[in-house]
């Protein structure tokens, strides 16, 4: 009979700001040397959200954003897999041929990452079914006002309570799907191990370094948001930055 395989017995560190200055200079250096790869997985989320904004702002097709956005989440944990397969590739020195990377993104879709883009979708639908019930909590029976149209209803009491209201739940949300992903996505390429168990060890490393992974998150937001300004432009270069960078902080 066949001795089973032993689990990898998963340990957590201590973290230092330091470590998140070293993992975005090591992001960096990753997408220098590989620029190609980089710039390939950043212009698939770069796209998305130009669809998004197109949808939106111009040309008014709002039923579709939807659908649009429920992609981030969908094929995020995919493009993120290719950035740390690109890293880990850098490290060990093996060649970076693409047949072989997007044969591991390929691979990944029959194993533990498909969970995760859902447990990811799964927390975008309820941001959406949240965000449409503070608004309707908010605004009560006044008419329906597109807020895209209508800014000034956002300076009202009750904008001003939605955008509270929102922020709190958003905050949590976000934090929550951070804690329990952010170290599970590079986990599952590294480890032979199930999702539930990324997820628990990502949400005990964040907890246990509470202040430097704050800080983490903080970082990836101002970036993320930095990146979208120039019509999503800059996420081309940002996206494959920070993916490389939590390569290196996992």
């Amino acid at each position: 009979m066949d001795t089973p395989v032993p689990k990898p017995v998963l340990t957590t560190n201590k973290l230092a700001i330091s470590d998140i200055r070293a993992a975005l200079a090591a992001g960096f250096s990753d997408f220098r040397r590989a620029p190609a790869f980089g710039l390939f997985f950043g212009l698939i989320f770069s796209v998305v959200g130009i669809l998004i904004f197109m949808q939106m702002v111009v040309w008014g097709s709002s039923y579709w954003v939807l659908p649009i956005a429920a992609g981030f989440p969908l094929i995020g944990p995919f493009v993120a897999v290719g950035l740390y397969e690109v890293s880990r590739r850098i490290e060990t020195g093996a060649p970076l041929d693409w047949a072989e990377i997007l044969g591991v993104i390929k691979g990944e879709g029959r194993r533990q990452i498909p969970s995760l883009a859902f447990v990811a979708l799964f927390f975008f639908l309820i941001w959406v079914y949240l965000a449409h019930l503070i608004f309707a909590l908010s605004f009560g029976l006044k008419p329906l006002t597109n807020v895209m149209s209508s800014y000034d209803i956002l300076l009202s009491s009750e904008g001003l309570t939605m955008l509270f209201a929102g922020t709190i739940v958003g905050a949590g949300l976000a934090f929550l799907l951070f804690a329990i992903t952010v170290i599970a996505a590079p986990l599952l390429l590294d480890q032979d191990i199930d999702v539930v168990t990324a997820m628990i060890t990502s949400f005990q490393t964040v907890t246990g370094n509470l202040p430097v992974m704050l800080i983490w998150a903080a970082v990836i937001g101002v970036l993320t948001g930095l990146a979208m300004l120039p019509l999503f432009l800059g996420m081309v270069v940002i996206f494959p930055v920070l993916g490389h960078a939590s390569w290196h902080l996992y």
